[in-house]
């Protein structure tokens, strides 16, 4: 079961469809009791990095997402805000992240603003995979939908999963550590890519 984690942010109704359009089992978790029964689990998020923080505090699923995704190690996919509450900390925001990847969640390139290419970040954008594995399996270079003006910079080169540029700044697109990936695109709106995508973490 594929617990789509609902804490006030994201796109949980798109992630629903699509799941359902696969013919995989996915629920919406509103409670930790709900989130419990999920085998594998989706963060959403839209917005601000504290607030993502917030709403998640005050879900009442905080602690028990923490006990699945370190101690049982369950799938977990984040996905734009979802993932970068997944770092340590954000030069967006004051609040600690969930720190489940060492990394830190940094500004797209100054430079980029610079040139006339205002923040945020929106469009679409290919995304070179380094691994074929995961989320990436069966997926060559795709084009994916962005929407930010953050990303989430791993500590280690290896666990970028998949890089993307935006004028000249380079920065990864998604990531693997463990039992924990995110993307920085939105794949439930990325067409036949996310689709794909979504797929392949579901049948992790």
């Amino acid at each position: 079961m594929i617990g789509v984690v609902s804490y006030g942010l994201g796109n949980i109704q798109a992630f629903v469809d699509i799941y359902r359009h696969l013919n995989m089992p996915v629920t919406v978790a509103t409670s930790a009791e709900e989130l419990a029964k999920a085998d594998k689990i989706i963060l959403p998020g839209v917005g601000a990095f504290d607030w993502a923080m917030e709403r998640l505090n005050a879900s009442g699923m905080r602690d028990l997402l923490d006990a699945l995704v370190k101690v049982e190690k369950r799938p977990v996919l984040g996905v734009c805000v979802g993932m970068q509450i997944m770092a340590r900390r954000s030069e967006e925001g004051r609040l600690p992240g969930l720190d489940w990847i060492p990394g830190d969640v940094r500004q797209l390139n100054a430079a980029t603003a610079s040139r006339g290419n205002l923040l945020p970040h929106m469009g679409w954008n290919q995304v070179a995979p380094s691994s074929a594995e995961t989320l990436f399996r069966d997926i060559g270079d795709s084009w994916f939908y962005f929407l930010h003006s953050y990303y989430l910079s791993p500590d280690h080169p290896e666990h970028v999963l998949g890089a993307t540029e935006y004028n000249g700044s380079r920065f990864a697109a998604a990531i693997g550590f463990g039992n924990v990936f995110g993307t920085q695109f939105h794949p439930e709106k990325s067409h036949g890519a996310g689709l794909a995508l979504l797929k392949n973490f579901g049948e992790l």
